[in-house]
Formats: C-alpha cells, sequence, structure tokens
C-alpha cells in the first residue's frame, strides 16, 4: 500500500513554518529569518519514503492584512486549503492560546479535513507551560492530533511524520522520487537573494523589496551558472540605501548570496545584481502582478 497527498502548514507569522519545511525535506527551499512575513508566496517541499510520498505545502502567515501585497499573501495562505489532505496548524509554546491562533480555527471549523496543531519552539519553552496549552486548545476545537516539536533541533519530528502518515490516504507517487520541490531555479535564486536583504537590512527595506531574475544561464560542461537579478524598491531613498556607501551593501547582499546559491546548486556562481525603483510596487496589483505576485 502505497500513501500520498498534500499537506498545508498554516498559522500566524514567525511560528518556524518554513524552519518546518525545511526539517522535514532535509534541504532549505523556504527562506526563513526572525523577521515576519518572510514567506509571501505557497512553497512546496517533497518529502519521499519507501511507502510514501509527503507534499508540505508552506504558506505565508496569516496576519491583518494591509495593502494589496499582504492581502495577496492571506488569500494564498487561505486557497491552499481548498486542495489538501491534512491540514497542520502551527503555532508556538505559551502560556496560553494566541488571540490570531484563535481567530484562524473559527475559519478551520468547516474543513473537511483532518487538522493537527504542532506546537514548535518546545527548546525554548518555559518549563510546564505545554500541558496547560495543550489542554487548553483540546478545549476550543476539535484536533485529531496534537504534537510538541522543536523545527530548530528536530525533537519530536519523527513522532510528527509518523502521525502524519496514518491520516495520509492512499495514493499514487505524484512527482519522481529524487525531486524534492516544484519550485523553479530561478525562484529559489530570487528567494535566496531576498533572504540575504532581509537579514543585512533594517526598518522598511525587507518589506518594500522584491527580486525578479532576469537571466539564468547554466554552463553545464564548466559546472558554471550565470545570474542577473533586479532588486525592487518603492523609493529612492531605499535604493540608496540597498547600494551602500560605494556599493558595500549591494556587494555583500551579492557575496552572501552567491555563497549560498553555491551550496544549493554545487556549482559555481556569477552573480550581477542591479537595484531598480518601482515606485509604490506593493499598493498597485499591476506592478505586484508583473513582480510575481499573481493569484491564482
Amino acid at each position: 500500500m502505497f500513501k500520498s497527498g498534500f499537506i498545508a502548514i498554516i498559522g500566524r507569522p514567525n511560528v518556524g513554518k518554513s524552519t518546518l519545511l525545511n526539517r522535514v525535506t532535509g534541504e532549505k527551499i523556504a527562506i526563513t529569518t526572525a523577521k515576519p512575513q518572510t514567506t509571501r508566496n505557497r512553497i512546496m517541499g517533497i518529502k519521499n519514503l519507501e511507502n510514501a510520498q509527503m507534499i508540505f505545502l508552506d504558506t505565508p502567515g496569516i496576519h491583518a492584512a494591509r495593502g494589496p501585497l499582504n492581502k495577496y499573501m492571506i488569500d494564498v495562505a487561505m486557497g491552499t486549503l481548498e486542495t489538501v489532505d491534512i491540514v497542520v496548524l502551527m503555532t508556538e509554546a505559551a502560556s496560553e492560546p494566541h488571540p490570531d491562533d484563535l481567530a484562524l480555527l473559527e475559519k478551520l471549523k468547516s474543513a473537511s479535513v483532518p487538522v493537527i496543531l504542532v506546537i514548535n519552539k518546545t527548546d525554548t519553552a518555559r518549563k510546564g507551560i505545554i500541558l496547560p496549552q495543550i489542554d487548553a486548545f483540546r478545549g476550543i476545537f476539535h484536533f485529531r492530533e496534537i504534537i510538541p516539536i522543536s523545527a530548530l533541533t528536530g525533537y519530536n519530528m519523527d513522532d510528527l511524520i509518523n502521525t502524519l502518515l496514518d491520516y495520509l490516504p492512499e495514493g499514487p507517487r505524484y512527482f519522481p522520487e529524487d525531486q524534492i520541490t516544484d519550485l523553479s531555479e530561478r525562484f529559489i535564486a530570487a528567494e535566496t537573494i531576498r533572504q540575504k536583504i532581509i537579514v543585512l537590512t533594517r526598518e522598511e527595506i525587507p518589506y518594500a523589496t522584491a527580486v525578479t531574475v532576469d537571466s539564468f544561464k547554466e554552463d553545464e560542461e564548466r559546472n558554471f551558472i550565470r545570474i542577473q537579478a533586479t532588486i525592487h524598491v518603492e523609493k529612492a531613498s531605499q535604493k540608496g540605501i540597498l547600494i551602500g556607501k560605494r556599493g558595500s551593501m549591494l556587494k555583500e547582499i551579492g557575496r552572501q548570496s552567491r555563497i549560498e546559491l553555491e551550496k544549493f546548486f554545487a556549482a559555481r556562481i556569477y552573480l550581477e545584481l542591479f537595484v531598480r525603483v518601482e515606485k509604490n510596487w506593493t499598493h498597485d496589483e499591476r506592478k505586484l502582478r508583473k513582480l510575481g505576485y499573481k493569484h491564482a
């Protein structure tokens, strides 16, 4: 008997959804940072087992949407729920359920598939808070299972995988067994660059930035990839910050991105970055589509 199916990972921003996806696949597919709203798109990660194929869908964090970009992110997250076999609601260890989790549970009441609660960040939780938190959640919603984990350290991950397998339906192998994601190489390159921008810059810069890959040329004989990418910002002042004094910031973004991309693609990378002002792109539906934030 072979099992397969799609598993949505949903929850508030910054609870560890992307870290969980990377942990179960064993690869850094989704970018992670300490800043909320890092994930903007649905990210697929595939875990291949001898008797099963588990297809995880990481989604943007559910938050109060202000502006077209944020509304797009919420639509992506909620739209994913309509196409999956299991929903994993992820929260973090705390003394009581978060109000935003309660609001999300209202939307899950009509779910026709199993909903499993995963309590993350147990490695940093205060002693004695997890059991009361589990009891509180049990009194609010009928979860099929509640599993405490640490996506960062790997604690209790085997229990989570085995539990998900129990609820996974019989099905075919949807993807080749050596495939770990459906993301394009261009998308992975753009997201890697965007992560370095988030980590290296502050204030509004991470949230006003988008990255598009203009050229991705691979020379297999030389094991060499040449990438040209554009960083889009909303204001000229943001462009100045991203370039930095004598180009220092842009050089550092490029350097860190290149190192990570060389690890991922196992090839030498030549990375060329440009910065362009796309005025108020986060509030313009047409520009959002142009930069790749398209509704299904």
